[in-house]
């Protein structure tokens, strides 16, 4: 009789157990913690602390959260495969934050099949913000058009007699690009632009197409470059003596770890984009949202170098999935989840830039759409301007 009683105690405490575990938050990610791209896991291992402070905090509607991010390798197969995994056997939510444009395409068509929202996704590839073909996937960046119509918008203000040369990745990062800029250009763009090159990312340099734009007489130069093309452009136009009036950089490609090897000084008055407070940046010393996560950081991740802009990355993105899961309330559902992320207005996030908010809609996935011009100054990177959109 005991032995039967002792069982049904630990019959009742295994369904008490089950049952709580199944009303946590599961949350899923995939990232590159290995291979060529593994500096990008900084990201989530600061949003594993992140839901490890929610937790501490209580939760989010008294539900923990459960993050699982698994490493990818920035492989596409094996993005497929941990995906799965988190799907299928972890039973999580939804997935978060998953970096890459290849590897997040290899998975969004099985997403969208199964219904499980693919949020803030890590690359600014416009097909993530189309909510007629892919309901349940939604950007986490500003899109690369958005950005190329930004850079637009300031020749047209600040030198609307521009002649611009183009130099672009031959992939959809570089169509995005200047499908954008063009597109803001309007009927300027035929005359304003006068050359275009583009290169294949396999070539081992891009020297003859500097030579070729420098030659059509252009005086400013959009260079859609990524990685080591970054700093091949910055010391080419340097070399061959060039000094477009404005030379301009993608955001992706303006980590002061690619302009180094070009020599900082051949980078002074590179222009570039950001929407996110730099946090080392004395001018934001005494900003209430930095000082937030400087607070964070020393207290859960103390050992982290603080200069690396992927851990305020981590951060940004797990404040603004936070503001989605406590409007669902007591309502966590896939479905909620979709209809909280695109009904956002006018959202303020601790580390975006002042004068900037993340606004979103049944029709408009895009909840980045603001950016402010910023210039390299030697050192660091300076913002300048107003607050321009593509809106």
């Amino acid at each position: 009789m005991m032995r039967a009683a002792a069982l049904l105690g630990v019959a009742l405490l295994t369904l008490v157990v089950g049952s709580a575990g199944a009303d946590d938050i599961r949350i899923g990610q995939t990232l590159p913690y290995s291979g060529p791209a593994s500096g990008f896991g900084a990201i989530g291992r600061t949003q594993e602390a992140f839901f490890e402070k929610i937790n501490a905090e209580g939760g989010i509607s008294g539900r923990k959260v459960k993050f699982i991010s698994l490493d990818d390798a920035y492989s596409p197969p094996k993005t497929v495969e941990q995906t799965r995994k988190l799907v299928e056997q972890d039973e999580v939510l939804m997935m978060f934050g998953s970096l890459g444009t290849a590897t997040n395409s290899a998975v969004q068509r099985y997403l969208n099949a199964k219904k499980v929202p693919q949020l803030f996704v890590l690359s600014g590839a416009t097909k993530w913000a189309d909510p007629q073909k892919n309901p349940w996937t939604m950007p986490g960046m500003a899109a690369y058009e958005s950005e190329g119509v930004v850079y637009a918008k300031y020749i047209l203000q600040s030198k609307p007699d521009a002649k611009i040369a183009i130099l672009s990745q031959n992939d959809d990062f570089g169509r995005d690009y200047v499908a954008g800029f063009k597109r803001a250009l309007g009927a300027k763009a035929a005359s304003m632009i006068i050359a275009e090159a583009s290169y294949e990312t396999s070539a081992p340099t891009i020297s003859s197409q500097l030579s070729t734009l420098k030659a059509s007489g252009a005086n400013v130069l959009f260079g859609v470059v990524l990685g080591k093309f970054t700093s091949q452009a910055i010391k080419g136009v340097a070399e061959i003596g060039w000094k477009p009036d404005l030379f301009f950089v993608p955001t992706s490609a303006s980590s002061i770890s690619f302009l180094e090897p070009a020599g900082l000084d051949n980078a002074v008055g590179l222009i570039s984009s950001s929407n996110q407070k730099d946090t080392m940046d004395p001018q934001w010393a005494d900003d209430p949202g930095v000082k937030e996560y400087l607070a964070f950081m020393k207290q859960y991740m103390p050992s982290a170098d603080l200069s690396n802009s992927n851990y305020a990355a981590g951060y940004h993105y797990a404040t603004l999935l936070m503001t989605v899961l406590r409007a669902c309330k007591d309502d966590v559902s896939r479905d909620n989840i979709m209809r909280q992320a695109a009904s956002l207005k006018e959202i303020k996030l601790p580390l975006l830039l002042p004068g900037m908010a993340v606004s979103t809609g049944p029709d408009d996935y895009l909840p980045f759409q603001q950016l402010q011009l910023r210039r390299f100054n030697g050192k660091s990177w300076v913002g300048f301007g107003d607050v321009l959109d593509d809106r």
